[in-house]
């Protein structure tokens, strides 16, 4: 199993994505969906651009 696991993990990562992108398409919408994506792609831009510019770094040692 843990072969299996190491192997074939992006497959894995992937078929959750998309059955979760599945149920959010079935219980919320499309467009809420969509928003829902764009908001948290904006997030994690917004993070990796802080993280990078270690803008946040001194204020989260305290």
């Amino acid at each position: 199993m843990q072969e299996y696991l190491s192997r074939d993990k992006l497959p894995l990562i992937c078929g959750v994505l998309g059955f979760i992108l599945a149920v959010l398409f079935f219980t919320v919408g499309f467009f809420k969906t969509i928003l829902l994506i764009l908001i948290t792609v904006i997030g994690v831009a917004v993070g990796i651009y802080l993280r990078n510019n270690h803008i946040l770094d001194d204020y989260l040692k305290k």
